[in-house]
C-alpha cells in the first residue's frame, strides 16, 4: 500500500507515447466556420504536445506549448498563445477535443500543424481523432513518462459551481479519476453525473463519442458575439425551445451532456503537462473553472509532486512564453458550445 499523503510515493513507471505516422484533418472551426486543415505528426520524447500555426510567415511561427501556462481564454472553448492580434495572432482555439483525444490514448509527444486559428471541430467530439491515432498506431519511447500527482486538495469555488482535486486513496493505487456532475434547467438534460477511472477504453467506449451542445435560444447571441458560426448538425446537439432534440439521429449515449462535459474536463486538465493522479471532481464546471482549478493546483508545490519521468520541453527553442489567462470574466457555467 503506498500512501498519496505522506513522503515521496514510489513512482509511476510507464514509457511514453508518440504516433507512428503523420495523420491528416480537413473541418470547419466550429466558431469561426472557416475550413480547416491540420496535421499530427510524431514528435521526440520528451518534446511534448505543441501546435504550430502554418498559415503564418516562417519567422512569425512559435510554437505554442500545450500547457496552462498558455491559456489565453476560456470562452466557450481554451485558447492557447496570444489572440491580441486577431486571427493572425499566434494562437490557436478550441483544442479541447484533440487534447482529450491525445492524453486519453497515452500520447505524449506530438507537432500539430494547423492553417487557421482554430481546431476543425469534426463532428463535436473527440472519435475522430480516436480512429485516426488507433489507424496510424501508437508507438513507445525511450522515456518514462512523466505524471502529476495530487497530495492535498485543492478547490475552486464559484458561486454554485465548484471544482475538487483530491489524491487517491489509499489503497487505490495510482489512477486519475473524473466525477463530473451538471444541473441544467431543462427537463432534457437536469442533473447528470458521470464518474469512472480513465483509460484509453473507458474514454473510447463511454466519452469519446459524446458532443458538444447548445441552445436554440442562445444561436443569435453567440452569432453576434462571434461565436458558434460553424456550429450545424453535423458537429452539435442542439436543444430545441421545447425542450427536444433537434438531431435527427437523436442522442448518442444516455446522458451525452454530462459525457461531453466529461471529455472537455479531460482535454482541459491535459493542459498540465501530463497525467494527473488522483481524483477530479466539478459541479456545474465549463472550461473557465478547470483552467482555474488546474491554476491552483499547480500555485502550490506542497499541492502536488511530479514522478520521476521526462519533463517535456519545446526542443527547437521557439516557445510561446507565458500566456496569463484573461477571460476570467467568462461564466465558469454556461450553455455549452465547445
Amino acid at each position: 500500500m503506498v500512501s498519496m499523503n505522506t513522503g515521496k510515493a514510489a513512482a509511476k513507471k510507464t514509457l511514453q507515447n508518440t504516433l507512428a505516422g503523420r495523420v491528416e484533418f480537413n473541418g470547419v472551426g466550429v466558431h469561426s466556420g472557416k475550413p480547416v486543415s491540420m496535421s499530427i505528426s510524431p514528435a521526440d520524447a520528451g518534446t511534448g504536445i505543441t501546435f504550430i500555426r502554418s498559415d503564418l510567415p516562417v519567422e512569425e511561427q512559435r510554437d505554442i506549448p500545450a500547457d496552462i501556462t498558455a491559456v489565453a481564454a476560456t470562452d466557450l472553448c481554451t485558447v492557447l498563445g496570444d489572440p491580441s492580434k486577431g486571427e493572425g495572432g499566434n494562437h490557436v482555439k478550441t483544442v479541447e477535443h484533440l487534447m482529450a483525444a491525445l492524453i486519453a490514448m497515452g500520447i505524449d509527444n506530438a507537432m500539430i500543424e494547423v492553417d487557421r486559428a482554430e481546431i476543425p471541430v469534426m463532428d463535436g467530439s473527440s472519435e475522430v481523432f480516436i480512429e485516426a491515432f488507433e489507424n496510424v498506431g501508437i508507438v513507445a519511447q525511450a522515456r518514462t513518462r512523466r505524471y502529476l500527482r495530487v497530495l492535498r486538495e485543492v478547490r475552486v469555488d464559484m458561486g454554485a459551481s465548484y471544482a475538487v482535486f483530491t489524491p487517491c486513496s489509499d489503497g487505490r493505487g495510482d489512477v486519475t479519476e473524473y466525477d463530473i456532475e451538471i444541473d441544467f434547467d431543462t427537463p432534457l438534460i437536469g442533473r447528470q453525473s458521470w464518474s469512472g477511472e480513465l483509460s484509453p477504453s473507458t474514454f473510447k467506449n463511454e466519452l469519446s463519442r459524446a458532443r458538444t451542445f447548445g441552445f436554440m435560444r442562445d444561436v443569435e447571441k453567440y452569432w453576434a458575439a462571434g461565436f458558434a458560426l460553424g456550429s450545424s448538425l453535423e458537429n452539435s446537439v442542439v436543444i430545441a425551445d421545447d425542450h427536444t432534440v433537434i438531431n435527427p439521429e437523436g442522442l448518442r449515449y444516455e446522458q451525452e451532456f454530462v459525457r461531453h462535459k466529461a471529455l472537455d474536463a479531460v482535454g482541459d486538465l491535459a493542459l498540465a503537462g501530463a497525467p494527473f493522479l488522483g481524483t477530479y471532481k466539478s459541479y456545474r464546471g465549463g472550461h473557465r473553472l478547470n483552467a482555474l482549478a488546474l491554476e491552483k493546483l499547480l500555485s502550490d508545490e506542497a499541492n502536488y509532486e511530479w514522478t520521476d519521468g521526462e519533463p517535456a520541453s519545446q526542443s527547437n527553442g521557439r516557445s510561446v512564453g507565458r500566456v496569463e489567462l484573461v477571460a476570467v470574466r467568462a461564466p465558469a457555467y454556461s450553455a455549452d458550445k465547445s
